[in-house]
Formats: structure tokens, C-alpha cells, sequence
């Protein structure tokens, strides 16, 4: 069979032709019409037409396969030490976890003095117009800094992790803010008790710094926010950061923290981690408890950790995983471990690459990715050729799945409140509540048999590689700024390897591996085999060490002082 990945045509609708779009496909009379042609437009027409394989729709998308060793995490060393990047020394890097906890051990600073510059550096981030909080308590704030101080002047620090700055998406629960998940509608209570993954990073010390920006709803990868503001991008504000963990991917890598929560169900952290220039890790499917995440799209949905290196995501990941009694999903899971990153090779590893899905992207992206992989070759892996069939089956079974989830989360809205939504949001709320129980039903039948693809596959391979995204960040609009825009064609190039990830359940991670002639950053994804983080951060740990980085336009590093 040959590559099926279809070119999805329509229209980019913005500004006031977005908003009568809109407003006509929620009267009756226009509305079907309009809601039909973009269903056409995204391929499900083709889905229709196709009878489901055989398959029996589950909660579970991955069977229970791979390690089957249970019990306590073994990353107790990690959180305690901590893990050194590995970056080459003409390149740039940021203020990292390890340089944090070595300046309050050595007493260079302390993390009062770091939330100082971080609330400082606020004002160089409005007036720059990043748009990278939500919201932001400096109170509270300040009483984390001071009580990791207090923990350090003790010499009792809680971990590697004991007043580092993290930032958290504002699409999990953090206790005393509200989580809007980027809207107007949602976020108007406190939340009284942290999220799983949040409460995980606090029991750590983690100083948590504030609610970052995202796309409205995570419904689009592009991180424009009518609401909120539009998140920029730090290595060119003229461009956007992707989504829909935005600010995620751009406080990362302007420096403000080094290690971010970002959210993914269709590429949410590792599209933005691509255009932003970090690593972006979207774990296997429960590995990371969703517990206090706002449930949006529940068989598809993962939290990760996003870094400007592999060695921190690796302790932010180390810091989140595990079993969670209040979220099933994660109980199935085996033992978190990070043994022997640091000293992690490839020599012998098996790199699989579809060439044709591989070079489905623009030149330079594929250059990049391909010399990353070259780079690996020559330190002792295999490029081993494999084929994936029917990834245009992919890309509509996750749409359709995604999209209905996220239609019914947000039934219990009064339809006289979707106003208050953006009009991108609006419209795609209205598309994706025109999709049948059929269609989802089918979606979840297919995704079993394209899940067993693609575990067959895993066994005679290591990883899979591919491009993270097809281009780098576009341009942002002005005329988006305002009500959204809609622009199916560029949203599923930005897109096209990221759903197999999620509607499989396989962990995948973004890499930086270089820059356009524009100075854009440019990132390679490694899916994995179930539970095998282990393996996708110890490949992204070792090209750390040949990927020289640049530094952004904008960074708003603190300093230790």
C-alpha cells in the first residue's frame, strides 16, 4: 500500500470573515452546510466510506505489554542529584535545574532572590507583549521562595528540584489559582488542592511560579489566544509558538524556567517544544496521573514535561510519573526508572524511519532531522527502513476521537455562555458536535488495529523517528490576534506526525536538532515502545551533546546573584 497521508485543502478564515463564519454555522439554516464541507475538508467523508476494521473500542488504548516489573519508582537518585546536560560548550543554555541547586548549595543565590528576578522579569514580559501568565500570585509565590530557603539555610532541601522555578499549564489544577484551561468561561473558582502531577513537583520544593498561557480549550496547535493574549515566540515574537501548551514551550525557552507541565492530546507539547527549541516528552499513556487535569479529552490526553534540556525533562518526568490510585489508567504501569541516562549510547539501537512520512515536510526541516539521525548513525545506531500503513486513518480516527471528547467536556457549558468562547472555538465546538456516536465508535475500532501496527513494528525496531512538525513556527497574523483564525490546511501540516503518538498511546518526544536560515528552531520525534521513556530521554540526552543551540531574541533568564 502506498503513503496515504493526505493534503488537507481549505481556506485560512480570519478577523471579521472568521467571525461571520462563525455566526453562520450556528443558525440552522447555514450551519449544516458549512459544518459538513469542513468535515469533508478534514477527511471524514473518506472515514465514512471505509467500513471499521475489526477491533473492540477500549478506555486503554495500549495493551499491557513491555516491562512487567511493578512497584515504587526507581528515581529516587535522580531527585536527589539531579542530572547533568549535556550541551556542547559553543552552544547556549539557560539557567538548568542542576545550575539552580548548585548556586543555593554553594550560596551564590537564594530562591528568594530567583522569584524576585522572576516577578521582576514580568514587566520586560509585558511590555514585550509574550503573554506568557495567565495568572500569577507573587504572594504566593514569595512564600514558596522563602520556604525553600528556609529548607536550604537547614541544609534540608527536599530535592534537586527544592526552588527551582517551573511554570504549569493552565490546564491543571494548582492549588489557590483558578484553571481557565485558556478561556473566559472556566477558572472562576480556586482550585483547593493541587493536581497529581502539580502536587508531585511541590512535594519536591519546586517553586511554582505561575499559570501559563495555552490555546483556548487545547483546541488548536498554533497557541493564538483572543482571551489572554497570544504567547510569542521567544526565538521570534513574529511567529507563533504552536500549541496548545504555548507558553509551556516559550517560558522554556526564554530562559524564565527551566522546566515547564505542558499537556498533550494531539501534539501539545511537542509541537510547541519544536517551535520553541526544547525538548517536549509526551509519556506513555498513563504514566502521568491525570488526576486534577481538566478533562477534556480523556483517551487521548497525556501530561509531560517540557525543558531547554533532556536532563531536566528527565527530572521532571521523574518528578510526575508513577501510580496514582485516584486516576485507573496508571495502575497497569511498570516501574518508573531512570537507571543509566547519564552514561546512556546508542550502539546497537535500531532507528526506524518510513522515508516517505519522513520527508512529508519542508527541506530544511527534513535536513535537519535527517543529520540528527546521521549524527546518531555514526555513534553506533542503524537506520533500519520500515513502512506504516494507512496514516491517513491516523490522522482522521484521532481527529474524530479527540474532537468528539472535547465537544462533550463542554456539554455542560449553557449554550447562551459560548459566546464567550473564541470564535476559532466556537467553530470548531460546532464541527465537532456534528460528528455521530458511529463515527466515534468506529474511530476508537480503528485505533485498535493501527495501535497493534504500530507495536509490531516496535518489535523489530527501537524507536521510530520522524519530524516533530512538517515547518517551523509560521508567521503570526495580526488579523488573528483578535477573534482566531481557521486555517485546516497549515494546522494538519503543522500536525502531521504528531496523532499517531496520542492515538496509540506510545510515548514520543520532541528533540532539538536546528535552526532555519530565519534562526527557527526545528525538532526530530522518537515514538517508543510502552513504558520506555527511558530510552526516548537517554536519545535525547545524547543529542544534547552535538545539537549547538542558539539563544532566542527574547530570554529572560535570571541571574544568580
Amino acid at each position: 500500500m502506498a503513503y496515504d497521508l493526505k493534503s488537507v485543502k481549505g481556506p485560512r478564515i480570519a478577523g471579521w470573515k472568521l467571525k461571520l463564519v462563525t455566526s453562520l454555522s450556528e443558525k440552522p439554516v447555514s450551519g449544516g452546510a458549512i459544518t459538513q464541507r469542513m468535515l469533508a475538508d478534514v477527511g471524514v467523508e473518506r472515514f465514512r466510506a471505509r467500513s471499521a476494521s475489526a477491533g473492540t473500542p477500549t478506555a486503554q488504548p495500549l495493551p499491557k505489554v513491555g516491562d512487567t516489573r511493578f512497584g515504587a519508582p526507581e528515581v529516587g537518585d535522580v531527585l536527589r542529584d539531579g542530572l547533568s546536560p549535556r550541551t556542547p560548550e559553543d552552544g547556549y543554555r539557560p539557567l538548568g535545574v542542576q545550575d539552580y541547586a548548585n548556586a543555593y548549595r554553594n550560596g551564590e543565590t537564594t530562591p528568594v532572590s530567583v522569584a524576585e528576578a522572576i516577578l521582576l522579569a514580568n514587566d520586560a514580559i509585558e511590555q514585550d507583549d509574550m503573554n506568557l501568565f495567565i495568572s500569577q500570585d507573587p504572594e504566593d509565590v514569595m512564600r514558596q521562595a522563602e520556604a525553600s530557603a528556609e529548607r536550604h539555610r537547614r541544609g534540608e532541601p527536599l530535592g534537586i528540584l527544592d526552588g527551582v522555578p517551573v511554570g504549569v499549564k493552565d490546564e491543571v489544577d494548582q492549588s489557590g489559582y483558578g484553571t481557565s484551561v485558556g478561556t473566559r468561561i472556566h477558572g472562576q473558582t480556586k482550585a483547593r488542592e493541587d493536581s497529581f502531577s502539580v502536587g508531585r513537583l511541590r512535594s519536591q520544593g519546586a517553586l511554582l511560579i505561575g499559570k501559563l498561557n495555552m490555546h483556548e480549550l487545547g483546541m488548536g496547535v498554533t497557541g493564538i489566544n483572543v482571551h489572554h493574549g497570544t504567547p510569542r515566540n521567544p526565538y521570534n515574537p513574529q511567529h507563533i509558538t504552536g500549541g496548545s501548551s504555548s507558553a509551556s514551550a516559550a517560558a522554556v525557552g526564554a530562559g524564565l524556567c527551566p522546566l515547564a507541565l505542558g499537556a498533550d492530546g494531539g501534539g501539545s507539547i511537542r509541537v510547541p517544544a519544536s517551535f520553541c527549541g526544547v525538548v517536549g516528552l509526551k509519556p506513555t499513556y498513563g504514566r502521568i496521573s491525570e488526576h486534577g487535569a481538566a478533562p477534556l479529552c480523556w483517551s487521548v490526553a497525556h501530561l509531560g514535561p517540557m525543558a531547554f534540556t533532556a536532563a531536566d525533562a528527565a527530572i521532571g518526568y521523574a518528578a510526575m510519573a508513577g501510580v496514582d490510585r485516584r486516576d485507573p489508567n496508571t495502575l497497569a504501569q511498570p516501574t518508573v526508572t531512570l537507571a543509566g541516562l547519564e552514561d546512556a549510547d546508542c550502539k546497537g539501537l535500531k532507528i526506524g524511519v518510513y522515508d516517505e512520512w519522513f520527508q512529508d515536510a519542508d527541506d530544511e526541516v527534513i535536513a535537519s532531522c535527517a543529520n540528527a539521525i546521521d549524527e546518531l548513525v555514526a555513534r553506533g545506531a542503524e537506520r533500519v527502513p520500515i513502512t506504516l500503513y494507512d496514516l491517513d486513518l491516523v490522522r482522521t480516527a484521532h481527529l474524530i476521537t479527540i474532537a468528539s471528547e472535547m465537544a462533550a467536556s463542554q456539554k455542560a457549558v449553557p449554550r447562551g455562555e459560548h459566546h464567550k468562547y473564541g470564535c476559532d472555538t466556537r467553530l470548531l465546538l460546532r464541527v465537532a458536535e456534528t460528528l455521530t456516536a458511529v463515527d466515534y465508535i468506529n474511530a476508537r475500532r480503528h485505533r485498535e488495529v493501527l495501535t497493534e501496527q504500530f507495536l509490531d513494528v516496535l518489535q523489530s525496531v527501537d524507536v521510530i523517528a520522524t519530524p516533530t512538525t512538517g515547518v517551523t513556527a509560521p508567521v503570526l497574523h495580526a488579523d488573528a490576534l483578535e477573534a482566531g483564525e481557521t486555517n485546516l490546511a497549515l494546522v494538519t501540516r503543522i500536525m502531521r506526525f504528531a496523532p499517531a503518538a496520542n492515538l496509540t498511546g506510545l510515548p514520543g518526544i520532541s528533540v532539538p536538532v536546528g535552526y532555519d536560515q530565519n534562526g527557527l528552531p526545528i525538532g526530530l520525534q522518537f515514538l517508543g515502545r510502552p513504558w520506555d521513556e527511558q530510552r526516548l530521554l537517554g536519545l535525547a540526552h545524547l543529542a544534547d551533546s552535538f545539537i549547538a543551540r542558539q539563544k532566542p531574541e527574547r530570554s529572560y533568564a535570571p541571574t544568580l546573584t
